[in-house]
């Protein structure tokens, strides 16, 4: 779990209150719920390791200068020893509700696929507004699973029926949102911040692209179901607040 404090839209957003928890420690309280052998933090700030040592988290605090959250994931799978063959699995630190068994889906995916250095995971989209939405970013699969293009652009594109009719229905099958959890094998992702950036990764601003380019397969676990709301900004954390209080 990657986890950085500063925030543009929520400032020290690792640190928010959730009904008494600090937000890290809430999603890594969900992550050990999954069959992880192990779940740590990788923190850019002492405050995030002081909130998690309070809280029974086991955490690293990695370098302040990485630009992404890979690039951190790179630098702890290197602080914790991993073997190259190990599965390590992306949880964002913004995830209070993420569903443990998506961690597990995401982490079986990629077990299973042995020409893949990736995995991740995909939704059926259900609303013309997500599918058209650059903010939801869409994916498309091969026979086997494999992820074949992400963009934020409507894909596929149903050429006859959007011609035919506005755009207020949706092809079949429906079209796939991408969660944004990845899969790596560990000697993969300490290699990928070497990669040079790819152009379509700089004109569509999707990481994962940076892997394909290069020829790296990405295998896709398709999800049931939505995941739970992750906390971007104030209104978000209300939401999300208000939520785990009902269940508690």
């Amino acid at each position: 779990m990657p986890a950085r404090l500063a925030s543009t839209r929520l400032p020290d957003k690792p640190l928010a209150d959730i009904c008494g928890i600090p937000m890290v420690v809430r999603v890594a309280q969900r992550a050990d719920l999954s069959g992880a052998a192990r779940v740590v933090v990788a923190a850019d700030d002492a405050r995030i390791v002081d909130a998690c040592r309070a809280h029974g988290v086991e955490v690293l605090l990695t370098r302040t200068d990485h630009v992404s959250g890979s690039d951190r994931l790179a630098e702890a799978c290197t602080l914790l020893g991993l073997d190259d063959d190990d599965i390590v699995v992306n949880v964002q630190g913004d995830e209070p509700l993420i569903d443990p068994s998506l961690i597990d889906a995401v982490a079986i995916t990629l077990s299973k696929e042995p020409d893949a250095s990736m995995s991740t995971a995909v939704h059926a989209i259900d609303s013309t507004e997500d599918f058209l939405n650059p903010n939801v970013v869409k994916a498309v699969l091969d026979a086997r699973g494999h992820a074949l293009y992400f963009s934020r652009a409507p894909i596929p594109w149903w050429r006859d029926g959007f011609a035919a009719k506005p755009l207020d229905e949706l092809p079949s099958p429906a079209p796939l949102r991408h969660i944004g959890i990845y899969g790596y094998r560990a000697g993969f992702v300490r290699r990928f911040p070497a990669l040079p950036p790819a152009p379509i990764e700089s004109i569509e601003a999707l990481e994962q692209l940076r892997a394909m380019w290069h020829g790296h397969r990405i295998a896709v676990h398709v999800s049931d179901h939505a995941p739970g709301p992750g906390v971007d900004t104030p209104e978000d954390l209300v939401r999300v607040r208000a939520r785990i209080a009902a269940n508690s």
